[in-house]
């Protein structure tokens, strides 16, 4: 586990703990948020549990609870971590439903962005979406990257296969 903190204009973007599991299955349960990610959804919280718990062992990859700095109120989670297959810092973002549309995505992709390159010199940046997720992509060109092609999303468990659309950004 990384115990990095990066504060933006709204958010606290700090590292995940098994603590947060009753706020983060607020949103991997909810069947309009998991639809489009990588994770089926969530029916236990002691699968949020050993999610957290695996989050917190990670050393290849920074993963960030994103808190509302308003309130306090974990509302999303995020990641974002060098892939040497693709030669680029991959990142991803989800948030709770009653958050979508309000510019937090953005927000926080744009602070994790900022800090591989001011703490890595990371230069290059690729990220991806289910091709319905289209507001996703929305937040990808705010943050710089621009459309390169199509690709496979699949879910962890194999259950659900669509086209992906694929971004990248060079510094």
């Amino acid at each position: 586990m990384h115990n990095v903190q990066i504060i933006t204009e709204r958010l606290l973007l700090r590292s995940l703990k098994i603590a947060d599991a009753e706020d983060v299955f607020e949103w991997v349960s909810d069947e309009r948020v998991s639809r489009y990610m990588v994770y089926t959804t969530y029916t236990d919280i002691e699968q949020v549990r050993k999610w957290l718990a695996a989050v917190e062992q990670e050393m290849d990859t920074y993963n960030f609870g994103f808190e509302r700095i308003s309130d306090g109120k974990l509302i999303g989670s995020g990641d974002i971590g060098f892939n040497a297959r693709k030669n680029s810092w991959d990142f991803g973002y989800n948030f709770r439903y009653d958050c979508w549309g309000m510019g937090y995505a953005t927000e926080a992709a744009k602070a994790m962005i900022d800090y591989a390159y001011a703490n890595f010199g990371a230069r290059r940046f690729t990220s991806s979406h289910c091709e319905p997720n289209l507001a996703s992509g929305n937040v990808m060109k705010k943050c710089g990257l621009h459309f390169t092609g199509y690709g496979e999303f699949q879910k962890l468990d194999g259950s659900v296969k669509m086209r992906s659309m694929e971004y990248e950004m060079e510094l």
